[in-house]
């Protein structure tokens, strides 16, 4: 039936965002930093894409590209980029923290889980760097976010369906399982098919820093007939 799917798109400017409107997505992941895998996008920016697109925007919370361990002078910044992402009305945030040893740090994302109430939180790909993807479902679930943005741990989704498949299962509805990376037309039904997720992420980059709106509209497509 259509529409039980959904489609996030990951964007790196208000055109791929109003792009993502137009085909049918969901739901934007805001992001500046496409050349480090995503940070804070500027108020500005959050600004211009709430005045141009009504779908969900939920902004990237990282202050910089690398590691996922915080200093606390960082993590003051997250926090005050969370307040201003509330101010200027996200529906969410995507963040996530680690320990040294590797694991989530449930505690500090339970703070910012906290502080982005009412808002929602997607923790992003960290989890892929987890040594236990099964301890830290636990402990994101525990922390109170919405949902996992997962590749399986692999490069890209479509080499992960078992174990995202498996995530599913385990979650068992506590938390979404958003399959992302490499998603493309070219495999989403087989994603859909193998992993049974409900959502996906893409940033369907073509060429550019600007989505591919033929790519978005044959995902959408093939999500529809799934």
């Amino acid at each position: 039936m259509p529409g039980k799917h959904l489609l996030e798109v990951c964007a790196y400017n208000t055109d791929s965002c109003i792009i993502a409107q137009k085909v049918g997505a969901g739901r934007i992941e805001l992001c500046a930093g496409a050349a480090v895998g995503g940070t804070t996008p500027s108020a500005d920016t959050i600004r211009e894409v709430k005045e141009k697109v009504t779908i969900p925007v939920y902004a990237m919370i990282r202050p910089r590209g690398g590691d996922f361990l915080y200093s606390d002078a960082e993590i003051s910044t997250m926090l005050r980029d969370i307040d201003t992402c509330w101010q200027l009305g996200c529906e969410g945030i995507v963040t996530g923290v680690q320990l040294p040893d590797g694991n989530i740090d449930a505690s500090l994302l339970t703070r910012l889980v906290e502080r982005a109430y009412p808002m929602k939180v997607t923790c992003h790909r960290v989890f892929d760097r987890c040594p236990d993807p099964f301890k830290a479902l636990e402990d994101i679930i525990s922390a109170g976010c919405e949902r996992i943005l997962t590749s399986g741990q692999k490069d890209r989704a479509i080499e992960a369906t078992q174990l995202l498949a498996q995530l599913i299962e385990a979650a068992a509805g506590r938390i979404i399982i958003m399959p992302g990376s490499g998603v493309r037309a070219a495999n989403i039904s087989r994603l859909v098919t193998e992993t049974g997720a409900r959502e996906y992420h893409t940033s369907a980059l073509i060429q550019g820093d600007v989505a591919d709106e033929e790519e978005l509209q044959k995902i959408m497509q093939l999500l529809h007939s799934s």
